[in-house]
């Protein structure tokens, strides 16, 4: 990227509705901008997801691809819905379901050198998108990304939320606690130069958790820069049952041996702990 990047707008002053009737057509002096999310049985958050990305207010052209899974919800009802009232909005099928898959398949499908990774149950904060963009052309960075800022919404989720945010509870990464600014391991979600994601075939749709990680792990390889910032907050939703949350994290532990496996280079003592 050439252009010079403008200050990012701030955030919509509070119980102000964000503009989204205005020109869509975008500021040419900011790079338009793909939004990629893989959805499956998003029902109860897909639309307050999207409506956070629309309400971004980012000066350049905005796309939003949703790559459907089979949900066994009225998921692919409020996707329509969501298209349909925005043209920026459209979506594409991901008959396996699986994240890596439907993440390759809204990619393939989107048009942009920008690509911001949303899922569908994330909520980005005010200013997000224009922050990364700026982010990447003051640190020359392949991806750039944040904090994954876990927010409860029952007694039992803002227990699980309040862990997630702690070092006892998920160890040191900044991602998970926050930190200093800077080039990192991994980042979560992240915004990326499609040119970098191109060259290293996207996606691996081998790995049906901590594929994040993986692709961080290549694109870190292959020269370029990851970089963190707390300045990116997106607000995720913990697991509503035990059961949900202890199934989430065996697959977490289970595919993050696969990376090692796959990349021995990786293994270092906060991973080989627990066993």
């Amino acid at each position: 990227m050439s252009a010079t990047i403008p200050t990012p707008p701030g955030p919509t002053p509070p119980g102000a509705s964000p503009d989204l009737t205005g020109d869509r057509s975008g500021d040419a002096t900011w790079p338009p901008v793909s939004v990629v999310v893989p959805v499956l049985n998003e029902e109860r958050h897909l639309h307050e997801s999207v409506t956070r990305i629309l309400a971004q207010g980012y000066p350049g052209e905005l796309e939003v691809v949703l790559a459907l899974g089979p949900s066994t919800d009225r998921t692919d009802e409020v996707a329509a819905a969501l298209a349909v009232a925005d043209p920026r909005v459209r979506t594409v099928p991901n008959p396996t379901g699986r994240t890596p898959n439907a993440l390759n398949a809204a990619i393939a499908a989107s048009r942009h050198p920008i690509v911001v990774r949303v899922d569908g149950h994330g909520l980005l904060n005010p200013g997000y998108i224009a922050t990364a963009v700026r982010l990447l052309e003051q640190t020359g960075a392949a991806n750039v990304g944040g904090v994954m800022a876990a927010e409860g919404t029952t007694d039992f989720t803002r227990a699980v939320a309040t862990a997630m945010r702690s070092v006892f509870g998920v160890g040191g990464a900044r991602f998970h606690t926050g930190g200093q600014p800077g080039p990192a391991d991994t980042v979560y979600l992240g915004v990326f130069r499609r040119e970098v994601l191109e060259q290293l075939g996207g996606y691996d749709e081998s790995f049906l958790r901590a594929q994040d990680w993986e692709l961080n792990h290549r694109i870190r390889s292959a020269g370029h820069t990851v970089w963190f910032t707390p300045d990116l907050q997106v607000t995720y939703r913990p697991r509503s049952s035990l059961k949900a949350l202890a199934r989430q994290y065996f697959h977490y532990g289970r595919w993050r041996h696969v990376v090692m496996r796959q990349h021995p280079e990786t293994v270092n003592l906060r991973y080989l702990t627990p066993p």
